[in-house]
């Protein structure tokens, strides 16, 4: 018995489309594990991400203290040296990482921290309000006013990278003073977490 032509031709065509098959087979296999791989690190970055969103929702670190607590007017200084400040009127400390016993803010974590200092002072001829913003004891940026009568007042701010552990302080300048009103709260240290670094 002799072959139908139309069945080797048949034959022949679905050889032919299988070895293509089996090679489509083989390529969508190889595409389908390098997809598997990616998929397993989307996963995992996934987790990281969510791991650092909800820490970070829980951080927060914001701080709000005036040099005197409830009484009537009164100079801070002049002192004979540098004299850390100690804001003892805390309006708002998120975080405890102020410290109203010793003026000074800890950093309980590394990040970005925003610091505004208000000072104000009475005029004198022989003082000036001199006031210095220090990380670890290092100067970063002063406020600075002199009059030789009345009120006045002077401010300044940065924002710093802190490590965790960081300290930062307003120290008074020898010589100068510092004027308060506990009713008002004239002369003010605060600051906040921008954000983790």
């Amino acid at each position: 018995m002799v072959p139908n032509m139309n069945i080797l031709s048949e034959l022949i065509f679905i050889k032919a489309r299988m070895s293509v098959m089996e090679g489509e087979i083989a390529e969508l296999r190889s595409l389908n594990r390098e997809q598997a791989t990616q998929l397993e690190i989307l996963n995992a970055s996934h987790c990281r991400m969510e791991d650092l969103l909800s820490t970070n929702k829980d951080i927060r670190v914001a701080f709000s203290a005036f040099l005197l607590n409830p009484v009537g007017p009164t100079n801070v200084g002049p002192f004979d040296s540098t004299t850390t400040l100690v804001y003892k009127h805390v309006f708002l400390n998120i975080g405890e990482a102020y410290n109203p016993n010793t003026g000074i803010f800890t950093a309980p974590l590394k990040g970005a921290y925003v610091f505004r200092v208000f000072s104000k002072a009475i005029g004198h001829s022989g003082n000036s309000v001199t006031a210095g913003l220090f990380k670890n004891g290092r100067h970063m940026f002063s406020t600075h006013a002199h009059l030789s009568a009345g009120f006045y007042s002077s401010s300044n701010g940065a924002t710093l990278p802190l490590e965790k552990g960081d300290t930062v302080s307003v120290r008074l300048y020898a010589g100068a003073w510092i004027f308060d009103n506990g009713e008002h709260h004239h002369s003010s240290f605060s600051g906040h977490l921008l954000f983790p670094l």
